[in-house]
């Protein structure tokens, strides 16, 4: 199938979505909240076929654990061991894309930047001290999870000195998104849940994995024409 194809059926999948979140439809969200990464999974490697890179494993590494941790994410109201696994499947989603982070940043030999570090540790250390007092039992998981998201958007924005601006801002956006999305979500379950949560957890979500994906499958097609060339 052709890229264009797999990016219809994504748009589709995220429009029937969130009608089904706007319906309050349980039974519509819950089949197609796993199809969400999944069709950009479907579409990233459309995209990049035939182009041979070491990141495509990195990146449908991450894609699959995230389908993994929108699934098991599903039963988390009914037990709570389900919400842990979901985090553990997203942590290792993110050690993924921290991977492929990496490898870019030295391929490119792009060098760190101190500042971004003050204003991610600054994020971190705020957004921690804040939820804190009510993780309860969750506490450890909660912070080694918030450090490794952390880490990974610290990456994205070392790859803003990417020679392609377009594609550093859609990355570094991408990952923004993410850590937005997740931050929401803390928030909404261990601190108080608010009406708009679920809205906001999920288009910055659904926007931070389509971004990622179109920046991933537009780095890995240039740089398979610049070797080519």
């Amino acid at each position: 199938m052709k890229p264009a194809a797999w990016h219809s059926i994504f748009i589709g999948i995220v429009l029937l979505y969130f009608a089904g979140m706007a319906l309050q439809n349980d039974t519509l969200q819950f089949f197609l909240k796993p199809l969400l990464v999944g069709a950009l999974l479907g579409y990233f490697v459309a995209a990049t076929a035939g182009n041979r890179s070491s990141l495509k494993k990195w990146i449908i590494g991450a894609l699959i654990f995230s389908v993994g941790g929108d699934s098991l994410l599903l039963f988390a109201n009914e037990n709570e061991r389900y919400f842990i696994l979901g985090l553990v499947s997203f942590l290792i989603a993110h050690v993924f894309y921290i991977l492929c982070f990496h490898l870019i940043k030295v391929r490119e030999s792009i060098s760190g930047k101190w500042y971004a570090a003050v204003i991610v540790g600054v994020y971190y250390f705020f957004i921690m001290s804040f939820l804190i007092p009510h993780l309860g039992a969750l506490k450890i998981p909660v912070l080694i999870y918030g450090i490794v998201i952390s880490f990974m958007l610290l990456l994205a924005m070392h790859l803003y000195d990417l020679a392609v601006h377009t594609t550093a801002r859609t990355i570094l956006t991408g990952a923004i998104l993410f850590v937005v999305s997740d931050s929401v979500l803390a928030i909404n379950k261990f601190y108080h849940p608010v009406a708009w949560g679920g809205w906001a957890i999920m288009v910055t979500y659904v926007g931070a994995q389509w971004l990622l994906v179109k920046g991933l499958v537009r780095y890995i097609n240039n740089a398979h024409t610049r070797l080519s060339s």
